[in-house]
């Protein structure tokens, strides 16, 4: 049976916000032949010899589309009708995909996506002038129900949900396939206790974060006008209806700039869980960072740290320790380094008794302050997405560790950064494809490098 045409109704509603006289008009549809994936979500369409973006499509398809914004080099369009189906459409499992801005390839299987993403991988490192190798492995495992952490906005009537896809407007959500079903159960449960409180200055935000098993939670609520009275009032209520609560924290927030900037802080509850990974229970404070994928956190924690052993190893950018614990079971000593303030606590926690020790500084620094005798025989980095930059590789090339392995979660800033590695002297022995975001074109990547 032939696929149906799938319709974009709410295309039509946009309007581009800035439209060369000589490009379509927002009103005029044009027909277009979908080429490829693209690292952000969007497939690769060209029109008139340009390049257009166009969401919720597939390779093959042919799709009348309505530009939205033009740019020198790019148009961004949105998919008014599906004229010709690929036959690796699917419909997507989530009621919201399309609207909700978090999930991005739930109309494709997930054999589908993986591909999608191991080319996006290939063409991003060769772009940026790294040869990938011949094969990219790839560790993948249930792509559903796989989030350990969500955060939710609300709208004006106070139900919970996620940011649209094409704007800041909330999408209010009745379920999350992706995410572990305590958190929605956690978010509902919050909505109707505040409605009870008549919480006039309900959150902006709030977060839930769970363990792999769902036996404990913890809540982060966002506000620019802090109660505490009733934010306890809503915690121990939470609690009644959640009881695998542990703990919450009430962060008021401040605009400083084009940003938000915390201007006080109340916990209520534990200030963190425990959470079972990789043989080991980790404790995780609320606010720190920790891998969103409780199904492969283990093997993530194998992918980088399997194989390796010696004398010393760098853990850099180690959150609350989840490689470097692991490490120090093979190295005699593990640096685990750290800057944020959340993670401290679990990251001393973590590594005492162990042969790890924490210290709590910002990579660069530590780098340039590390004593001559200093010789890891392995430094791991797992950096932020802007990645390490030129300061950091230059230092590293100095340090001359004979093993690195970079794991990364924004390809672009992974391909500058392993060209400059190279250049100091490593090279490339594996790249892992992790693939801890299914539905969604994030992807995390695991990068074995040798020197000499």
């Amino acid at each position: 049976m032939k696929p149906r045409k799938p319709q974009f109704a709410q295309a039509r509603r946009g309007k581009p916000a800035h439209t060369k006289p000589s490009r379509p008009q927002a009103e005029t549809t044009q027909l277009v032949q979908i080429v490829k994936p693209i690292y952000g979500g969007a497939f690769l369409a060209r029109m008139e010899g340009k390049a257009v973006f166009v969401p919720l499509t597939l390779p093959g398809e042919q799709v009348r589309v309505r530009i939205r914004e033009s740019n020198r080099g790019y148009d961004t369009a949105d998919p008014d009708e599906i004229v010709i189906a690929a036959p690796e459409r699917i419909v997507p499992a989530c009621p919201h995909f399309g609207a909700c801005g978090g999930c991005h390839y739930q109309h494709a299987g997930y054999e589908t996506q993986l591909a999608f993403k191991q080319s996006v991988l290939r063409e991003t490192l060769e772009r940026g002038g790294v040869q990938a190798p011949e094969e990219i492995a790839v560790v993948a495992g249930e792509p559903w129900r796989y989030r350990n952490r969500i955060r939710l906005a609300f709208d004006s009537a106070g139900n919970p949900g996620y940011r649209g896809r094409q704007s800041h407007n909330i999408i209010p959500i009745r379920e999350c396939p992706i995410a572990a079903p305590l958190l929605l159960e956690a978010a509902s449960a919050s909505a109707e206790i505040m409605r009870t409180l008549n919480w006039e200055m309900r959150p902006a935000e709030i977060s839930f974060f769970c363990d792999g098993d769902e036996s404990a939670l913890l809540a982060s609520a966002y506000t620019p006008n802090p109660e505490e009275g009733l934010f306890v009032k809503w915690a121990r209520a939470l609690e009644e209806r959640i009881p695998s609560l542990k703990g919450a924290e009430l962060i008021a927030q401040a605009p400083f700039g084009k940003e938000m900037r915390t201007t006080g802080e109340w916990g209520w509850g534990s200030p963190g869980l425990t959470y079972l990974a990789s043989g080991f229970d980790y404790r995780v404070d609320r606010g720190a960072f920790f891998q969103v994928n409780r199904w492969l956190v283990d093997s993530l924690v194998d992918c980088v740290t399997d194989d390796h052993k010696g004398s010393l190893a760098w853990d850099l950018f180690a959150g609350v320790g989840l490689f470097a614990r692991k490490l120090a079971d093979s190295f005699e000593r593990v640096v685990a380094v750290e800057s944020a303030s959340a993670s401290k606590a679990a990251l001393e926690h973590n590594l005492h008794g162990s042969t790890g020790e924490a210290v709590i500084a910002e990579t660069l620094p530590f780098l340039r302050r590390r004593r001559p005798m200093d010789k890891p025989d392995l430094v791991v980095v797992d950096p932020p997405r802007t990645g390490l930059g030129p300061e950091i590789t230059s230092l590293l090339g100095e340090v001359g560790a004979p093993a690195l392995v970079y794991v990364s979660c924004d390809p672009a800033t992974l391909a500058r950064d392993l060209r400059a590695l190279i250049g100091l002297g490593y090279s490339i022995q594996s790249v892992t494809l992790v693939d801890l975001f299914p539905q969604t074109f994030h992807l995390e990547t695991v990068v074995q490098l040798r020197r000499g």
